[in-house]
């Protein structure tokens, strides 16, 4: 049974897990854990709780539980003093209040959750992400990056502050890996982050395995404004250390209503400008449906997403062909 690590954040992450969960891989999900924003910020100021925003999202994602436990866990107040909170946030937080360490967190959501597969904090460590334009000027907190869409300038450094240490689980994941998928998510607050932590881009150079990444659909307003492909896979490998053996990029339609609505955010198409060869494989991979702005949500949030059906259809045909 191949050996498939997926790398990321929360809804990227969560497309592609919910997608291969059935396959027959032996999955991991190794998961930024910088997140500052929404619910999952105020629980760590509150709480001096780890973020467990996108810990929860790829716990659900892989979850073989009732539906019922899977809509709790995605379940949002929208009005009250747990108004913008997720039950599974508040439930991650009071677990690691009563328990004494992060790794049994998991454990004990992972058995309520029944998940087929491995969730792995990238680390342990509580740190922020930090990020330097070619201004000079520094945000730190992923809140603060993620929602900076007025900046007009490039990140030229991202970094953690303080450094972090990497879960030895996630290094053994990505060792023992026969395949790696890098995205989709926001390239600098759920991507990068990941490969800021000490000890990951060194177990990425050093792997035997094929590394995978999925091109964002659109670009991000002050993090990627502008980008084309080449640009994001740029940016990606100089924190990767290697290329990527494969790149997926979506050549699929996108509605004119859902381009004019980017747009407003200064937001677009990926460009695609990559090279025709065997390494980069063009197909349909948006969905078909637009998301809808959950009731009760403060975090600005994509509308167009990858399908996960047709991102799993991509891996298999892509393994298959190994």
């Amino acid at each position: 049974m191949k050996k498939i690590v997926v790398i990321g954040g929360g809804t990227g992450t969560y497309t592609v897990l919910t997608g291969i969960k059935d396959d027959p891989y032996e999955v991991s999900a190794v998961v930024s854990m910088m997140d500052s924003g929404g619910s999952t910020g105020r629980l760590r100021d509150q709480f001096g709780v780890l973020p467990p925003g996108d810990v929860r999202q790829c716990l659900v994602a892989l979850s073989d539980a009732p539906d019922l436990w899977r809509k709790l866990f995605l379940f949002r107040f929208s009005n009250g003093d747990f108004e913008g909170h997720n039950f599974g946030n508040i439930f991650l937080t009071a677990l690691e209040k009563v328990t004494s360490n992060y790794q049994e967190v998991i454990d004990q959501a992972s058995y309520i959750l029944q998940t087929k597969g491995e969730v792995i904090p990238v680390t342990f460590d509580k740190v922020h992400l930090c990020a330097t334009y070619d201004d000079g000027e520094t945000l730190v907190k992923e809140e603060l990056i993620d929602n900076a869409i007025h900046k007009k300038n490039k990140i030229i450094k991202a970094f953690l502050e303080p450094s972090a240490q990497a879960n030895q689980r996630a290094l053994k994941a990505i060792s023992e890996a026969d395949n790696i998928i890098i995205g989709p998510g926001d390239i600098y607050t759920s991507l990068i982050p990941n490969l800021l932590v000490t000890g990951i881009k060194e177990a990425l150079v050093t792997t035997q395995a094929k590394i995978i990444n999925f091109v964002n659909l659109m670009t991000k307003a002050g993090q990627s404004t502008d980008y084309s492909a080449l640009d994001h896979l740029k940016d990606l490998e100089k924190y990767i250390g290697r290329p990527f053996d494969h790149v997926f990029i979506n050549n699929g339609q996108i509605n004119d209503d859902i381009i004019m609505y980017y747009e407003k955010y200064n937001e677009k198409i990926v460009k695609d400008d990559l090279p025709h060869n065997d390494r980069f494989i063009r197909t349909d991979l948006v969905a078909d449906i637009t998301i809808e702005k959950i009731k009760g949500d403060r975090v600005t949030r994509s509308i167009i997403r990858h399908d996960s059906k047709k991102v799993a259809l991509a891996i298999q045909k892509l393994l298959h062909s190994q």
